[in-house]
């Protein structure tokens, strides 16, 4: 087939069916033998230009050959000739770096054919008419193939070349050949280490067996082979005392192999190692290499002190001072945490006045004082310092506790002339609020350490602090110039600091400061929150609330009282909880609006005085009263319209009857007919309408039938009472009495008794006295 025409550029040629394979000269052949049957036979051969990413097809179609005559040339050696094994022979092997002679017979290749006819035979491929070019030749006539020069198999490890057959007209009786020629590996690569040098790190006291590192060699000779079996060993070590490490021969693994490694003894190990071939054989190729192994720091030695014992001086009330400097020995890695001193004091330092730090730079230790010493107290201290390290101790296999170093001190302490010293230093003073002016709230003074007494000190107060106390110059007592308010924006929660100077003969001056606590005191009234209040008919209690600026112990609970006796035999006041009481009115006393003195105690016992305006007023709710009652003075009853109302309406009533009587008692007859009337009940009123529904007005109170006696009554409201009785006799009597007035008929004895008084219904009673009312 023409593979040219249909892709010139390719690059991958293959067939779909694996029975044929396709040269790159397009010749196309079966790999084993077929039998080809009448049908027709299909495969597909695929071009394909990676770079350029284009693909193309080939089908090739197989029919059946049609037969020849027998007098054609060549016609029973071109149909399925069997592969024979003179023109397949096995693959050539050349060893590398071959000495020669040159040009060196490596194989021959020849055609049964051979003896019918004249083959020539011809190659290509790599090292023929490739790269590298004119490696191999192949005689034309005997089919050897001969190699010119030396071949380097890492760098040309085989060779494959295409061998062909033609006869002089070009015919190709045998399939075209792909032969191999293997360059057989010659042990001419020594082994080499894949870094020139190796650097390991180890703790020191590691353990034996612990791995520290793996060293690594390469041969490019044939894998797999003798000639890449690698061995390891060490050679020698530096320094050249007891062996500290093995090398496993085969894999490179370097472990600790000494029971105890000290990098204070030697802080580094080089080691030289060598790596050989052919399994270590002495006649393998070798190659040596370099192994350094560093020693890493633990903290296995505690630091010590370079002196047992320290002296040092220092002046008296000197502060934050460095009185000495202490150093210390340590074996272990300069500048790392196990060799980074902590000093500590461990006696001596009960008033904390020193303290001791470690300067980074030098690692000793710097003893300060912080407070003030004092000569007269203490003429010297003794410290006891000890130190350890940053970083916790790690001991050597079998090595005993370590023990901390220790180092004593001795400070002197030096006599300073020094000034007037309060005592104490801070000097709090708790003065009640509200205090008088001038009074005494103590007293603070300062003695001469050197002397120990107060002779010839006199005080003052700086200028520019709280000017509420002075201090006498002399005897140090302390005084109130203002009245102490816990409130005012200079304080803060009540307390204010205050420096005081002390000053003695010589001039020399100590500062103290007192402290100024101010104790809430009792200075506000408890106050009733709401004076004002509207009391409704049902007369439910009024919860009276009271507040007091002042705290505890200062304000609630509170107590109530009513001051007026008058009032107070109306009104009483019962407790509700510690700020509120209730209100509550004694009986049925009159409506009306009260203004009742009510005091207030705390329990400080501060009284506040309020007045509580109270209108008990005729109503259902508190919008009901609109304030037109009128306030009885000496405890007089405020009226309302709907008893007005009453009075009047009862006034005509009277006068209604007594016209009637007076018409009855004119003579005997209308006397005996009005007594037969009322026997027969038919008493008639004038002006009466027919019964009409029940009003319910709560103005009103429903009329009260009574067959006692032959009577019955009526009352409206509470204010007045209107009552009428059948009898022999009539008496009309008025009585008045604590503003109420009452209209009754009184019965003499031996009457005669009613048989039915309870005639009339509330209905015609109210229909009567109804339309009146406006009247």
């Amino acid at each position: 087939v023409d593979l040219k025409e249909c892709l010139q550029s390719a690059e991958f040629i293959s067939s779909s069916d694996g029975n044929f394979k396709v040269l790159e000269d397009g010749s196309v052949y079966t790999t084993s033998a077929l039998s080809l049957s009448a049908e027709k036979k299909t495969f597909t051969i695929l071009l394909k230009d990676i770079q350029e990413q284009v693909e193309k097809k080939i089908h090739v179609d197989l029919v059946e050959e049609e037969k020849k005559t027998p007098n054609t040339r060549h016609a029973r050696d071109t149909v399925l000739k069997r592969t024979k094994r003179r023109w397949g022979p096995i693959p050539s092997v050349m060893i590398e770096n071959s000495l020669g002679p040159f040009p060196l017979q490596i194989q021959q290749v020849q055609s049964d054919t051979a003896q019918n006819y004249t083959i020539y035979y011809s190659a290509s491929g790599p090292g023929i008419d490739q790269d590298p070019k004119g490696l191999f030749y192949i005689e034309r006539e005997t089919g050897n193939i001969f190699a010119t020069r030396a071949v380097d198999r890492e760098q040309y490890p085989s060779f494959q070349i295409i061998c062909f057959a033609t006869t002089p007209d070009g015919y190709s009786p045998e399939v075209p050949l792909l032969h191999t020629i293997r360059i057989e590996d010659d042990n001419d690569n020594a082994p080499y280490f894949t870094q020139d040098l190796f650097e390991f790190c180890v703790p020191e006291n590691s353990r034996p067996g612990v791995v520290v590192g793996k060293v690594i060699a390469e041969d490019r000779d044939e894998p797999y082979t003798l000639h890449t079996t690698l061995k390891y060993r060490i050679v020698s070590q530096t320094p050249p005392i007891t062996p500290a490490f093995s090398l496993h021969g085969d894999s490179g693994v370097i472990s600790v192999l000494l029971p105890q490694l000290d990098r204070e003894l030697v802080p580094s190990y080089t080691l030289l190692v060598e790596v050989r071939d052919m399994a270590g054989q002495p006649f393998g190729l070798c190659t040596t290499g370099t192994v350094v192994v560093k020693i890493e720091d633990t903290n296995d030695n505690a630091p010590t002190f370079k002196q047992l014992q320290y002296e040092t001086r220092v002046e008296e009330n000197r502060v934050n001072v460095e009185i000495l400097r202490i150093s210390v020995v340590d074996l272990d890695e300069p500048g790392s945490p196990g060799s980074g001193a902590v000093y500590e004091i461990i006696r001596g330092n009960d008033d904390q006045a020193f303290e001791i730090t470690t300067d980074k730079n030098t690692n000793e230790g710097i003893l300060c004082v912080v407070k003030g010493l004092d000569y007269e107290t203490a003429k010297q201290r003794i410290l006891v310092i000890g130190v350890n390290n940053e970083a916790p101790y790690m001991l050597a296999p079998h090595s005993q506790q370590l023990s901390q170093s220790t180092s004593s001190v001795t400070v002197h302490v030096l006599d300073v002339d020094e000034g007037p010293v309060f005592k104490p230093c801070l000097l709090r003073l708790d003065v009640k609020e509200c205090e008088d002016i001038g009074t005494a709230i103590g007293r603070y003074v300062a003695e001469d350490p050197e002397t120990g007494n107060n002779e010839g000190i006199r005080y003052r107060i700086p200028p520019g602090q709280c000017n509420w106390v002075n201090i006498d110059d002399k005897s140090g007592e302390i005084r109130t110039v203002r009245v102490l308010d816990r409130d005012i924006g200079e304080m803060r929660r009540g307390q204010c600091n205050i420096t005081v100077l002390a000053i003695d003969r010589n001039g020399k001056t100590g500062t103290g400061t007192i402290q100024v606590c101010i104790v809430p005191g009792n200075k506000n009234f408890p106050r009733i929150t709401q004076t004002d209040y509207i009391m409704c008919r049902d007369r439910k209690p009024i919860c009276l609330t009271a507040q007091d600026g002042d705290e505890a112990p200062y304000s609630a609970p509170f107590e109530y009282r009513i001051n007026d006796r008058r009032l107070a035999s109306m009104w009483k006041l019962t407790p509700h909880d510690d700020n509120s009481w209730y209100l509550s009115p004694k009986g049925d006393i009159p409506y009306g609006i009260y203004e009742i003195p009510v005091s207030v105690v705390d329990n400080g016992g501060k009284i506040g005085e309020n007045i509580v305006r109270v209108n008990l007023c005729d109503c259902v709710t508190p919008s009901e009263c609109d304030g037109r009652t009128r306030q009885l003075s000496g405890g007089n009853v405020t009226l309302g319209l709907w008893a007005i109302l009453a009075m009047i309406l009862g006034s005509l009533l009277l006068l209604l009857i007594l016209i009637t009587i007076c018409g009855c008692c004119g003579a005997g007859v209308m006397h005996r007919q009005v007594t037969d009337d009322c026997a027969n009940h038919n008493l008639i009123i004038s002006n009466t309408e027919a019964p009409g529904e029940e009003v319910m007005d709560h103005n009103i109170i429903p009329l009260q039938n009574t067959c006692d006696q032959g009577g019955y009554g009526v009352k409206t409201g509470e204010q007045q009472t209107f009552e009428m009785v059948k009898g022999r006799g009539h008496t009309l009597e008025s009585v008045k009495g604590g503003g109420h007035q009452t209209l009754g008929s009184v019965k003499e004895g031996g009457g005669q008794t009613m048989m039915d008084t309870c005639r009339y219904s509330y209905s015609e009673w109210h229909n009567f006295t109804h339309p009146r009312l406006g009247e």
